[in-house]
């Protein structure tokens, strides 16, 4: 070993002495102590703590729960490393061991935590090998020199200097403001959603509302964070506004409809609404558009403003009952009194018809072909369909009616053939006839 050392300095290779190496294998032993720490958290903190947020929080059927243990794995590995690297003044092989599983570690953590709210994979790695080269560079002797090479890649925009330091203080803000929304959002969603205190459609509201109030936070943060002046965006803000008043009115417009649709309570998800050609229940009410699924699946994308602007019939504003007539017809032949009781019979029989209030039955008219009638049944389900309903009484009636003998007519024309008076005379017309 000596013989090597002495090569080694010979050719100008820095050789550890007995001390150094003692600091470095005592390193290595406090790297295997973290490593274990790590693994021990994930493995037996880490399904329980997956538990918990799936429970308590809104992060279940996420990305981010399946990554929960992985990264108390990392995080639990930077932090001990870190409080060994605070501890102790480390130098030389140590400290280049340390300072490299600490980065690799806290860089791996970041990345499952972005993935895991959605950041784009590119976008996380690069975030991720900005944290290594950070705390690498500042354990093995500090940030001074990259910060001093990215300020000096830069380039003059008019009378503003953009450097490459700039433009990854920007990006790294940016995405851990993304990040931070993102998950502040989704926790305050959950709260408002396992709150007592408000109906369905209030916390649809509120929760738009926070939405709204974390993204303008984090502008705000964002441009404080970047030392942004905001006076040099004067000019920027006149033509956005003009923007708005101009192209962007609908869309600001339907904002508002959406914000008002919800406060006034006057459509919530799970009404039955007709507007126009659509019928069908609320799906959701989004920031542009109310979501309105038809019978036949088809989902109508419906602007708010749309819903503030025309009418719109509402069957579960404040009472989810609603009548359903159904015209029959029977022929004058038949037993008026049988015919209206074996109504009331198919009436009562099908399913969703209600018991409270009663099914009628109404004589409308002495029609051309037959007495006319109207079975007036109502249901309090009306998301499920209209025209099953009909369906299924008009069935057990046909049946009933086959039954007893009461008949449906059909169409009928009775023309009558008078014959002309024998004194009188044929008509020039009539008599060129063959």
């Amino acid at each position: 070993m000596n013989g090597i050392g002495a090569w080694l300095v010979a050719r100008g290779i820095d050789v550890p002495d007995g001390p150094e190496l003692v600091e470095a294998a005592v390193a290595l032993g406090i790297i295997g102590l973290a490593l274990i720490a790590g693994w021990a958290a994930a493995r037996w903190i880490g399904p329980a703590l997956v538990s918990m947020l799936g429970e308590r929080t809104g992060f279940q059927g996420t990305p981010i729960l399946p990554r929960i243990a992985p990264i108390l794995r990392h995080l639990t590995i930077a932090l001990m490393l870190a409080i060994a690297n605070r501890l102790w003044p480390w130098s030389g092989l140590a400290t280049l061991l340390i300072g490299l599983v600490w980065s690799i570690a806290a860089a791996r953590g970041v990345i499952q935590i972005l993935r895991g709210l959605r950041v784009v994979g590119g976008l996380a790695w690069a975030v991720g090998l900005f944290v290594f080269v950070a705390i690498f560079t500042r354990a093995v002797g500090g940030l001074t020199p990259v910060t001093e090479l990215l300020d000096s890649l830069a380039v003059q925009v008019g009378s503003r200097r953009i450097s490459l330091l700039d433009l990854v203080t920007i990006t790294i803000a940016g995405v851990t403001l993304f990040a931070i929304a993102r998950l502040t959002n989704k926790l305050i969603a959950h709260s408002i959603s396992g709150s007592r205190a408000f109906d369905p459609t209030q916390k649809l509201l509120f929760q738009k509302l926070a939405g709204i109030a974390v993204v303008v936070i984090a502008f705000f943060v964002g441009i404080d964070l970047l030392s942004i002046d905001l006076t040099s965006l004067a000019i920027f803000s006149g033509a956005f506004g003009l923007a708005v008043g101009f192209g962007l009115q609908k869309t600001i417009g339907n904002l508002i409809a959406g914000i008002i649709l919800l406060m006034d309570r006057s459509i919530k998800p799970g009404d039955v609404i007709v507007v126009g050609q659509s019928f069908g229940w609320v799906n959701k009410i989004g920031v542009r558009a109310v979501s309105v699924i038809t019978r036949d699946g088809k989902e109508h994308l419906i602007p708010n403003e749309n819903l503030m602007t025309q009418e719109v019939e509402n069957w579960s504003f404040s009472d989810r009952d609603v009548r359903i007539r159904i015209p029959v017809t029977i022929a004058y032949s038949s037993d008026m009194a049988l015919a209206q009781q074996l109504m009331m019979q198919a009436a009562t029989d099908s399913p969703r018809v209600l018991k409270s209030p009663a099914p009628n039955v109404w004589m409308t008219a002495f029609a051309e072909n037959g007495a006319a009638f109207e079975i007036l049944v109502w249901i309090n389900d009306p998301e499920s369909g209209v025209g099953n309903v009909k369906s299924d009484v008009l069935n057990r009636l046909w049946r009933l009616f086959q039954d007893h003998g009461v008949e449906v007519p059909l169409p009928q024309r009775i023309v009558t053939m008078k014959p002309a008076p024998l004194d009188q005379p044929l008509r020039a017309s009539d008599a060129a006839l063959p």
